[in-house]
């Protein structure tokens, strides 16, 4: 038995890996090359799949804020009552609208637009074509949609917007 007590780590003849500096920087290396590929395709996929662009200029959009207050006051003024129904029949998405005045007459002689807006993809949107098919009462559709959105509805008198709304809605 000319075996040393020393010699052998766990009887199996494998002796540990020595680490030397060259060991260390490849594995430094090998580590920034793999983060750096990581973040390579994440930013490639983040670009290519969200714009980022919320509002085009900051300047106009508090422009319009005051507008849009003044809106809102005229809007409430008017004590409107607009209820919107919005599912999923057959191979459509359908909105129906219903408003009404403050004593709950229809409204007749207006335009309504409503659009099924998607919450991150401004290109996912959709236009529903309203039209009156009774006072008060319009009726659209469009292609079958899925998930969250946000339904906005406007009704308009001639070139002046009477009312808007928007509200979350889930579709299934």
């Amino acid at each position: 038995m000319s075996e040393l007590a020393g010699d052998s780590i766990g009887g199996d003849g494998c002796r540990p890996r020595e680490v030397t500096g060259r060991v260390v920087f490849v594995c430094l290396v090998a580590f920034f090359v793999a983060v750096t590929g990581v973040n390579a395709v994440m930013i490639a996929a983040a670009v290519s799949t969200f714009g980022g662009v919320e509002t085009e200029s900051a300047y106009q959009a508090g422009l319009a804020f005051a507008r849009e207050t003044a809106a809102v006051a005229a809007q409430d003024a008017l004590h409107w009552q607009v209820k919107a129904n919005v599912a999923n029949d057959a191979d459509a998405t359908v909105v129906d609208l219903v408003a009404t005045d403050a004593a709950a007459r229809p409204l007749s002689g207006l335009q309504a637009v409503a659009r099924l807006v998607h919450p991150t993809d401004r290109r996912a949107d959709h236009v529903v074509p309203l039209r009156e098919t009774a006072p008060g009462r319009f009726e659209g559709a469009t292609r079958e949609v899925v998930g969250r959105w946000a339904l906005e509805i406007e009704l308009w008198r001639g070139a002046v917007r009477m009312f808007r709304s928007k509200n979350r809605v889930f579709l299934r």
